[in-house]
């Protein structure tokens, strides 16, 4: 089997998290380079890893490029993947940068693989929350069609980020210690807005357009792009909750024919990527402290609308860094393997 030179840019939660289903899922690595701002060593599960400082002249040789972005800010990628894919690298990037270019692809692979044949250089991973939801939502899609859609997600620190965990730790520990008055005052690592121990707020990313957040929006135009569904009304607001990792989301879909919650039950059993976790007699469904470390898509809860024989809810739990970041961003660069 070939082998291929891999670059991970990104030390950080992202970037190291990528490092790990490189190997666990045997990707064919000749050598791995891992760049980022400044030179040094990282541990990750007991192999040591050598950063080197980012610089053009580092992707020489380099196969694939997997760039760990940053939400909310421009990325690496904007100042170096053109000088990755002038090399010969392919790029597969994280941020939010080039997601909505109409000449960069945007795959989950369970979902639009055959995309990543259209690309010219760079593939977009699309956001974390948006990549479980259409996991879950794409199979019922093509059965039936989907009409409306309406989400509420319930995201963990890590997706803002090693220091909003650190955030949420340090807030838990100070309330332990002396009870809730003044935490946010209190607390000396502030990257959120508001304190997230005990409590959830719904902000997450900017406030744009109609009062909506662009981590609302992102769930909107990235699921029309993924899906090729623009036509699907899309809603959904975007809450940060006290969670180390995994996201959750309350999904509500209105399809374009009937379907009982059992025979979307049997799709979603059969569906790649997905793990069905519904038994609520003996309480089984979906956490994220189940869910933490693993790649699949988890749902339950499964139930049709009281109401509308269209209508019916589902509730989609995964790993924010895993599915929602490293591995797919790993499962892209299989599906382009696939293709030589």
């Amino acid at each position: 089997m070939k082998k291929y030179n891999v670059a991970v840019v990104g030390a950080g939660v992202v970037g190291i998290e990528m490092l790990r289903p490189l190997k666990q899922r045997n990707f064919p690595v000749n050598t791995i380079k891992v760049l980022a701002r400044s030179a040094r060593d990282i541990k990750v599960d007991g192999d040591i890893y050598s950063v080197e400082p980012i610089a053009a002249d580092a992707f020489n040789g380099i196969d694939i490029a997997l760039f760990a972005g940053t939400e909310g800010e421009k990325g690496a990628a904007v100042t170096y993947a053109a000088e990755a894919v002038k090399r010969g690298a392919v790029v597969i990037d994280n941020g939010a940068d080039f997601r909505m270019d109409p000449n960069v692809p945007l795959v989950v692979p369970e979902v639009n693989g055959a995309d990543v044949k259209k690309h010219k250089g760079i593939i977009a991973n699309p956001n974390c929350s948006t990549i479980q939801m259409v996991v879950a939502l794409n199979p019922i899609h093509k059965k039936v069609g989907i009409k409306k859609i309406i989400v509420t997600t319930l995201q963990a620190s890590s997706g803002a980020g090693k220091s909003a965990v650190e955030q949420l730790k340090e807030e838990t520990s100070l309330i332990a210690q002396g009870g809730f008055e003044n935490i946010h005052v209190r607390t000396t690592n502030k990257s959120m807005a508001q304190q997230l121990a005990y409590n959830c707020f719904p902000h997450i990313g900017s406030f744009v357009e109609g009062d909506y957040t662009n981590e609302e929006w992102k769930l909107v135009h990235e699921t029309h792009k993924i899906m090729h569904a623009p036509k699907i009304k899309i809603s959904a607001t975007t809450v940060r909750v006290p969670v180390r990792t995994g996201h959750s989301e309350s999904v509500y879909i209105e399809t374009a024919k009937p379907i009982t919650a059992a025979q979307a039950k049997n799709i979603l059993a059969k569906a790649p990527g997905i793990i069905l976790v519904d038994d609520v007699k003996n309480n089984l469904y979906p956490m994220p402290k189940d869910v933490e470390g693993k790649d699949e898509t988890f749902v339950g809860r499964v139930r049709q609308d009281a109401f509308n024989k269209k209508g019916l809810w589902l509730w989609v739990v995964a790993d924010n860094l895993r599915k929602g970041a490293a591995t797919n961003a790993v499962q892209i660069a299989e599906c382009l393997l696939s293709l030589r």
